[in-house]
């Protein structure tokens, strides 16, 4: 089995697909600790990619990287280029407050403000940047709520607190709020891993709808979603990039002995 370090993902042959983001050569670190040590990925628009690997292996953090989040926590650094739409995220032209709208995240825990009602909750990116208007805010607290599908299930309770509704619902509300703003990409990082199956269900099913409209990336470490409901998936082990594919090929047929000794559970 080869190490990760000598793996090459370069010469993968892929179907024809447009790329929303690319990365060369990203590298990450915290102080002394390279946490990413070189991806190399294009990642197609309007499709559904999962990132995948044991925990450690830098999947957090490239995400994180992807909206400049990353940079945010003291003594972190990023190398090499991020690419959305071909502009490297990470040139000094570029505000980091832009690429933040622009690529939303969806936490692991759902993250909806307590002191806050569901409706206001859904509109805070877009009052913190100074939008007043009440139209504009309703027209767009329906609109994100119905394309989180949970419009039906709090349209009659829109005052009440956002901590108010079951683990699911909040984490719908969550992606709403993402979806205010108006996003090209959406991060999800293991945005079920505190839900119940139905629950779990569900969130997949929003996922698998919003992919017409937005590109997604989902963290995760159960390969079972990941094989549900990602087009590509990538797997990750020790910062390394080891493996990308589309997730059926990937899953049935590895190419690396890495990929197939962790989807048969051998480790991790």
């Amino acid at each position: 089995m080869r190490p990760a370090e000598e793996i090459d993902v370069s010469d993968r042959s892929l179907p024809p697909f447009h790329e929303k983001i690319e990365t060369r050569g990203l590298k990450a670190s915290f102080g002394s600790n390279m946490v990413l040590k070189g991806i190399d990925l294009r990642i197609p628009e309007n499709k559904i990619t999962a990132v995948m690997g044991p925990s450690g292996c830098g999947k957090t953090t490239f995400v994180r990287c992807l909206n400049r989040l990353h940079e945010l926590t003291p003594g972190a650094t990023v190398e090499g280029e991020a690419l959305l739409d071909g502009k490297d995220i990470y040139d000094k032209s570029v505000d980091p407050v832009d690429i933040r709208r622009r690529v939303g995240m969806v936490f692991q825990k759902p993250n909806p403000f307590p002191t806050m009602s569901i409706f206001s909750n859904v509109v805070a990116g877009l009052t913190l940047n100074g939008v007043r208007g009440k139209e504009v805010l309703e027209r767009t607290a329906e609109r994100s709520l119905r394309a989180a599908y949970l419009w039906d299930e709090v349209k009659d309770k829109l005052g009440n607190s956002g901590a108010s509704l079951s683990g699911g619902q909040q984490q719908r509300l969550c992606i709403a709020r993402a979806l205010a703003v108006e996003p090209d990409v959406l991060l999800m990082d293991e945005p079920c891993s505190a839900l119940d199956p139905t629950a779990t269900a569900k969130i997949e099913e929003l996922m698998t709808m919003l992919k017409h409209d937005y590109t997604i990336i989902i963290v995760t470490h159960n390969m079972q979603q990941a094989s549900r409901v990602a087009d590509y998936t990538g797997f990750f082990y020790l910062g390394k990039l080891v493996e990308f594919d589309e997730t059926a090929r990937l899953f049935e047929n590895p190419r690396e002995e890495l990929t197939e000794r962790y989807i048969t559970g051998k480790f991790g």
